[in-house]
């Protein structure tokens, strides 16, 4: 117990300003997502928020667990979730078109979500291992590209080009914080510039090139590829500064806007809470971003300073390219905007970036408390 207090120690230590900040924008979404059911809160906002608040408390817990622990378990837990990949292309379940899932009976695991945590954290375990001076050679780069390159042809091939773009964006932001040569990324860059074209036309499915095709050209099928952002367009801008109001909106409660409750949430949001609403969201992501990346400066090890800057840009991935998606500025790759789309994989990845990121605040704040710093 803490001296004079009434609050057990292990609370008191917790960031609570971050998990407040994280249940108001959870607790947003679920608002989002009852207007989004004309009112009720079947069938999206009571699933919502019973898995909010079953993750929340995992991650509360797993923030208990040291360090070290976390890294002990890099090498097993991406080794066990690259298998899981194979075994998704191999026995995985197909829904929508695509085979993302594995059917334990009990529950349907997205093993590629998962994915994205464990690559950042294996690539800054592996820059950890690495004597400083050796960063500029050719190892430190053919290593962690090996890392990112299996998972993510493993999930191009389900195909979920969503998630294997930002599983190789997490990978590559640990490789540049970790002191990799600009010129690599710079190389690396204009070598995707030039395959990109061939990609298109000969690697990407038809309807992956017909969402790259209508971003370039979003009036050349207005009633068809181009519909959702056309709509979303549409939601986001009839809401204009304060918004329609609570349950007043057109798009979503009239179903013009497809998928207003997962990839397209935030047109929602937008058409009844306006530009104030849709700027305060932002404004909270980016100040539990904010946070994430103050963890990783304050963190000792390079270990957790990596890990923790990585994480927290794959917090940022996530509303970037969602927000990006939805306004039209980036082609729709299916990224739900995460604690505010429905459903629980991005939520969850989400919740365990923020549980390894307490666990390395908690050791922080155990060192400068015991005369560290």
């Amino acid at each position: 117990m803490r001296s004079g207090g009434i609050v057990p120690e292990p609370l008191a230590q917790l960031p609570w300003r971050v998990i407040l900040l994280v249940l108001a924008i959870g607790g947003f979404g679920l608002v989002v997502l009852y207007s989004a059911a004309g009112g009720s809160v079947r069938p999206w906002a009571l699933s919502q928020g019973i898995k909010l608040a079953v993750f929340l408390v995992g991650a509360i817990v797993a923030s208990r667990v040291p360090e070290r622990v976390w890294k002990a378990g890099v090498w097993p837990v991406y080794g066990a979730l690259l298998l899981a990949l194979f075994g998704v292309e191999a026995l995985g379940h197909i829904s929508g078109g695509s085979q993302r899932w594995l059917d334990l009976g009990f529950i349907r695991l997205q093993p590629s979500e998962l994915m994205k945590v464990a690559v950042v954290l294996a690539c800054a375990r592996f820059y950890d291992m690495m004597p400083p001076g050796e960063v500029r050679r050719w190892p430190a780069v053919v290593g962690p590209a090996a890392l990112i390159g299996l998972p993510f042809l493993l999930v191009m091939a389900q195909p979920d080009l969503g998630t294997a773009l930002m599983i190789g964006a997490g990978g590559a932001t640990v490789m540049f914080l970790a002191g990799v040569p600009l010129r690599l990324f710079v190389g690396g860059a204009l070598s995707v510039a030039v395959a990109a074209p061939l990609a298109v036309n000969f690697l990407l499915h038809d309807y992956q090139r017909n969402r790259i095709l209508i971003f370039l050209d979003p009036e050349s099928d207005p009633l068809g590829t181009g519909y959702h952002i056309s709509q979303s367009k549409i939601a986001i801008g009839s809401g204009g500064i304060w918004g329609k109001g609570f349950l007043n909106g057109t798009q979503s409660h009239l179903d013009y806007l497809p998928e207003g409750h997962t990839d397209f949430v935030f047109a929602t949001m937008a058409e009844e809470w306006g530009l104030v609403g849709g700027c305060l969201l932002i404004l909270a992501f980016m100040l539990v971003i904010r946070w994430g990346i103050d963890v990783g400066q304050r963190a000792e090890s390079r270990f957790a300073k990596l890990a923790a800057a990585g994480l927290s840009t794959t917090i940022f991935f996530y509303v970037a390219i969602n927000l990006s998606m939805v306004m039209g500025l980036a082609p729709v790759v299916g990224i739900p905007l995460p604690l505010v789309s429905f459903g629980g994989s991005a939520q969850m990845t989400v919740l365990l970036c923020l549980a390894i990121l307490m666990s390395i605040d908690r050791q922080n704040r155990q060192r400068m408390k015991g005369g560290g710093w």
